[in-house]
């Protein structure tokens, strides 16, 4: 039986205002031309776009106006106040008063529209050989049913669930009923290992921990209810309770006292209602990948992120509701939160999620596959897929025997896109290959080639787009002032920033702060380097922090490197990004022994894969360690690890006029080479 809606949830007069399509906001947020000097720049601009100009003009200008009106493409139970509130900035607050419920916009009102029997979600897994199939009615049905399970074990608005499952319908079913509570969901990847697990628990303190019984890779079965017990011994906060969605036929496990069957608590619990949440409030928490010593876990508040969400969908990515969108993500980082979960679901569109790998399950040709059998739209992906497709298809025999006709455009993020896959890429798909760029930070694309504001589906080479509305995007030179077009700098967004992206960090308000904003005051340090052209478009070119990008996976260097000094064996180690064909990048570890170490580098060098392994889990792909001397530090003790990393890509080294002892590069050297690396670095100047 379907749950019962609750319409008392909406104010009518609200409901009425919030009647409108995401064509009529795109055509009301114009902005009142000043003068005629956009005529210059459309002589000037092979790139120009009158829609894009007029929509992001009124986003700077007139904040309030403008967002006031992307907010309407969501319903609200209770009209905000305020559209902008940045007293105490950065903290800036949206629609503030406003009160509304992700949940609802995610499912109920599709169902209040007569939409019930549309497909929400299409869950293709080859590792269990099934296709299956969520309308919105049994969406909502399943998802009210476990909120009033989470409601009967005690968890309230506010309250933390956390979140421990793999790439199954499912797991999208435990983040809408946590929200449907109004409680702040906490997903976590489902590679991570005890370790990383625990520090996560100990920080947001969760009432219940929702898994599954298992995650599936091509040639194992990894057990999550096995790691979660690891992860309770590990814990110093209260031990929460934990809901198993037991997976029938590939891993079922006997419960522990403190576990708690799924389908037997929703099989007796009541359809929750939804329950309106203040604009500003938390929808979740979402840790940012490889924090041991400091979670940073990245806070969003629930009115600005799903409103935007909504909006982007036609904006950004030029779906319609009857598009099938497919991203190929996990839930557990931010590209699978906004974009397989919240935006195309709050858009009331069909979101595909594919539980397997590019080229493993079985073959190479599961991409084509997918795009044919479900009538895929537009996809979303990591530019990593394209170098995996290419090395084991590079002619595509596997993928020919399959249409794509139905695919539009292919969407890119996550890390350095390089020209020549996305050229091949192109080539196969037959479509547009549009790089973008945002941040965990950020919640949705920072800068884009939006599809709804009219922008070229051929832009520049190596561009990441242009600013996304509300994103006022400057780069600075290091004293802080503006640097000219093409000139190479850090990327930074001035204040405020739009709605939808992070309002603090949990628990950490003033390394909030600190983090972003305290470098280039007024400004949202966004830590990468780049530049803008002389028509507009952003270049991302590098990242400026200890962050290794694997395979759209980014894992802090500092995290890595506290599981390597934890060796008895060690003193001192240095961890690294290097190049690699299928990842992009993976981390390469340059460590000094102890003078009296029994062990020699071999059997070193195993324990710490086995370690990282576990500590960390093998998403972080580490295979690459070499013993040296010493590693390259400034007098004040600054391992300088980008010297590191550039010897490694065979680059200039320019010998800092601060450096200890330049003798160790001859060592490091050839460490590097030993490794694979460095083959023709030219030696430090």
């Amino acid at each position: 039986m379907l749950a019962q809606v609750n319409t008392d949830y909406l104010d009518s007069k609200v409901q009425d205002d919030t009647d409108m399509t995401l064509d009529s906001c795109i055509v009301r947020s114009k902005c009142p031309r000043k003068g005629d000097e956009s005529d210059l720049i459309v002589n000037k601009n092979p790139y120009y776009s009158k829609i894009y100009d007029e929509i992001f003009k009124k986003s700077i200008e007139y904040p309030d106006e403008f967002w006031g009106e992307v907010a309407q493409c969501v319903e609200w139970s209770k009209p905000w106040k305020k559209v902008l509130d940045n007293t105490n900035e950065p903290f800036t607050k949206w629609y503030v008063g406003g009160e509304l419920n992700a949940c609802h916009n995610a499912v109920d009102r599709h169902v209040l529209s007569g939409y019930g029997k549309k497909i929400a979600l299409i869950h293709d897994s080859p590792l269990t050989s099934t296709i299956r199939k969520v309308s919105y009615d049994e969406l909502l049905d399943k998802t009210s049913k476990l909120a009033g399970a989470l409601f009967d074990m005690g968890v309230r608005k506010g309250d933390r669930v956390l979140i421990y499952m793999p790439l199954i319908p499912e797991t999208i079913i435990a983040i809408l009923a946590s929200a449907r509570l109004g409680a702040v969901h906490s997903v976590v990847f489902g590679g991570f290992a005890p370790k990383e697990l625990a520090t996560r628990i100990d920080h947001a303190e969760p009432k219940v921990i929702i898994a599954a019984s298992c995650g599936l890779e091509p040639t194992k079965i990894i057990q999550y209810t096995t790691m979660i017990d690891e992860a309770m011994d590990l814990i110093s906060v209260r031990k929460p309770k934990c809901i198993v969605y037991q997976r029938k036929n590939v891993w079922e496990e006997k419960l522990k006292n403190y576990q708690y069957d799924w389908n037997d608590l929703v099989s007796k619990s009541k359809p929750h209602v939804c329950v309106p949440v203040e604009a500003n409030d938390p929808l979740y928490i979402l840790y940012t990948s490889g924090t041991t010593d400091k979670p940073k876990g990245v806070l969003r508040p629930i009115g600005g992120h799903i409103a935007t969400l909504c909006w982007t969908m036609k904006a950004i990515y030029g779906m319609d509701k009857n598009s099938i969108w497919w991203a190929a993500s996990d839930l557990g980082w931010v590209v699978g939160l906004s974009y397989i979960c919240y935006a195309p679901l709050l858009y009331g569109a069909t979101s595909v999620m594919y539980e397997g790998k590019p080229d493993r399950t079985p073959d190479a040709s599961q991409y084509f596959r997918l795009i044919e059998q479900h009538g895929v739209n537009a996809l979303f992906t990591v530019p990593t897929v394209f170098r995996i497709l290419r090395r084991a298809d590079p002619e595509t025999k596997l993928g020919k025997q399959y249409s794509t006709k139905s695919l539009k455009t292919v969407f890119v993020a996550g890390e350095h896109c390089d020209y020549e896959a996305k050229c091949w890429a192109e080539k196969v798909f037959k479509v547009p290959i549009l790089n973008h760029w945002w941040q965990t930070e950020t919640g949705h694309a920072i800068t884009a080639s939006c599809l709804g504001f009219g922008h070229s589906t051929n832009p520049p080479k190596h561009t990441t787009g242009m600013p996304f509305p509300g994103y006022n995007v400057q780069v600075l030179r290091k004293d802080g002032s503006k640097a000219t077009a093409n000139e190479l700098g850090r990327i930074v967004v001035k204040l405020p920033l739009p709605p939808g992206t992070m309002s603090t960090l949990y628990k950490a308000s003033d390394r909030f702060e600190e983090i972003y904003f305290s470098k280039y005051p007024g400004y949202y340090d966004t830590m990468d380097a780049g530049y803008i052209d002389e028509y507009g478009y952003v270049y991302v070119t590098a990242r400026d922090d200890d962050v290794i990008n694997v395979a759209g996976h980014r894992l802090s260097t500092s995290a890595l490197e506290d599981v390597v000094l934890s060796h008895p064996d060690i003193v001192d180690t240095a961890v690294v990004g290097v190049p690699e064909s299928s990842k992009g990048e993976i981390p390469l570890c340059l460590y000094v022994m102890k003078n009296d170490s029994a062990k020699n580098e071999s059997e070193i060098n195993q324990e710490l894969i086995k370690s990282i392994r576990k500590l960390i889990g093998p998403i972080a792909s580490f295979k690459l360690a070499a013993a040296v001397k010493a590693l390259p530090r400034t007098r004040s003790g600054k391992t300088i690890r980008k010297s590191i990393a550039d010897l490694a890509r065979s680059r200039t080294i320019k010998m800092p006029s601060t450096i200890e002892d330049p003798n160790v590069f001859a060592d490091i050297k050839r460490a590097l080479k030993k490794l694979g690396y460095a083959k023709n670095a030219p030696d430090p100047q």
